[in-house]
């Protein structure tokens, strides 16, 4: 049997760095006088770093960003540095650029908008009170055109390794990755595509790319392999050095445009949260990265109960190649997620997935995604929801074997208003589709959502906004993930910091 390396203290700093936040770090704990071990304090991170992608190459594109962060985080024992109203700042991911976003306090969002096709990539980072749960959204409509629609994108974590199932390089499909180094040195990054037949071959030089330090870069994906036309492909992002965000645009001729945001990490299990009661078209991707063949289940998880829909009770996927499933229009006029498990319990190899949902029909039909995604956890937020006729809806699973309960909380309003809490229950294996969700009381503007997990779970979550455009139902789709806005660290026994004079 194979022995793990110890982790030093400079490799648990490294650890820690590479998630949302930085919390201080004194001396591991050491054993007590009488033997026993010193306890751990959750801590709020003290600074978080966000990357959001360039909105569109449309003229005519109106965006909109919101910021917020919600407050003090659920379980921590101790303040950030720099407590109060901390800093925060969202620039242009160049050296020269200029503020988009400073918001000032914590459970205040604030928003700003942009027009055209010059908004650029976005880099920024949140300090003190403002870091834990940070939250960044970007909102864009564009009314007509190839690429017409409502795509939105959560501002991610930069990272080393991002999984994207269900891009195209086929005729009609314009995919872009989007890369943005937020940091001063440069990032090497590899691009490979995956189909249903194993890895694409690229052309000599082109899955390779620099990104420079504070910029971005856009590749468009069927570039890489210009003869192989191929509806349904896995792409995988990963660095060679530096980090970066990543996401990609999706533009379908006649079915409109959004982000794709990554999966997930790659895990036996998968829950797809939120899929709309009026979708007319899903259609579920999904890719085994490792040596082994993976045997999936596929269920449905709506308001009484989880099914396997007919025809459709499985999936099996080849090692290395990315598979795919029509399931219609699955949900038959009641939300629900999809939840992917292995046949045999003994025998989960880990997956990626993303569905792609169409809404509306003929030449009103509307694009939009759902990758697979983690539990709410401690609590989640999404920022830019906004109030009115189907707006923002809100979707909660339970797909285990335990009830769960839920506090949802929207924010003051981007120009003001008072906050709103609602408690409610979710029966395991169902989906709850909350319409309308809470939103504040005397207030206008946009609002975040937060969610908590307060027992039972776990919880899956995501919201739709709609924006419906000339009988056209434009929409997208973000998931609630865990914000960590606080992190595991050590009691000190001795203070190892060095005084500065």
């Amino acid at each position: 049997m194979k022995q793990r390396a110890p982790l030093t203290l400079a490799a648990v700093t490294a650890a820690l760095a590479a998630v949302t936040g930085i919390a201080s770090l004194t001396a591991p704990a050491a054993p007590a006088a009488d033997g026993k071990k010193t306890a751990a304090a959750r801590m709020p991170v003290e600074r978080s770093t966000l990357v959001c992608p360039a909105p569109s190459s449309s003229d005519i594109a109106e965006t909109a960003y919101t910021s917020y962060t919600p407050g003090a985080a659920p379980g921590a024992r101790g303040e950030a540095k720099g407590t109060g109203k901390g800093a925060a700042r969202l620039t242009g991911a160049t050296k020269d650029a200029k503020a988009v976003l400073e918001p000032k306090e914590p459970g205040k969002p604030v928003g700003a908008t942009s027009s055209g096709s010059e908004a650029p990539a976005l880099t920024g980072t949140a300090e003190g009170a403002l870091a834990p749960g940070w939250t960044v959204q970007q909102t864009t409509k564009v009314a007509v055109g190839r690429a017409r629609g409502v795509l939105a994108a959560a501002c991610g974590v930069p990272g080393t390794d991002f999984w994207f199932p269900a891009v195209g390089t086929s005729k009609g499909r314009e995919d872009y990755v989007h890369l943005t180094n937020p940091d001063d040195t440069a990032a090497e990054v590899d691009v490979k595509l995956f189909g249903p037949e194993g890895p694409v071959k690229a052309e000599p030089g082109r899955d390779r790319i620099t990104i420079a330090p504070k910029s971005s870069q856009r590749l468009l994906l069927s570039t890489l392999a210009p003869d192989t036309q191929l509806a349904d492909v896995t792409a995988h992002v990963t660095t060679r050095s530096g980090r970066i965000g990543a996401s990609v645009q999706v533009a379908e001729d006649g079915v409109g445009t959004d982000w794709l945001a990554p999966s997930t990490d790659p895990a036996g299990s998968l829950v797809l949260p939120g899929i709309p009661s009026d979708a007319t078209s899903v259609r579920l991707v999904a890719f085994a990265p490792g040596e082994e063949d993976a045997d999936l289940s596929i269920r449905l998880a709506g308001p009484g109960g989880s099914l396997s829909p007919a025809g459709s009770e499985a999936l099996h996927l080849k090692a290395g190649m990315t598979a795919s499933v029509d399931l219609g229009d699955v949900t038959r006029g009641e939300a629900g997620s999809l939840l992917l498990a292995p046949t045999d319990a003994k025998k989960a190899v880990p997956v990626v997935a993303a569905l792609r949902v169409v809404r509306g029909s003929g030449a009103k039909q509307e694009l939009g995604f759902i990758p697979a995604s983690g539990p709410v956890g401690a609590r989640a937020t999404v920022a830019d929801n906004r109030t009115g006729e189907n707006a923002t809806v809100l979707y909660v699973t339970a797909p285990g074997k335990a009830d769960a309960k839920v506090r949802v909380t929207a924010s003051p309003g981007t120009e003001g208003g008072e906050p709103e809490s609602k408690e409610i229950q979710v029966k395991a294996g169902t989906t709850l589709a909350v319409s309308p969700p809470p939103a504040p009381s005397g207030g206008k503007g946009s609002y975040a959502l937060t969610l908590e997990t307060l027992s039972g779970g776990p919880v899956h979550a995501s919201r739709t906004l709609t924006l419906p455009h000339e009988g056209i139902p434009m929409f997208t789709v973000q998931p609630f993930t865990d914000d960590r806005s606080t992190v595991l660290v050590p009691k000190a026994v001795q203070d190892l910091s060095v005084p500065t004079e």
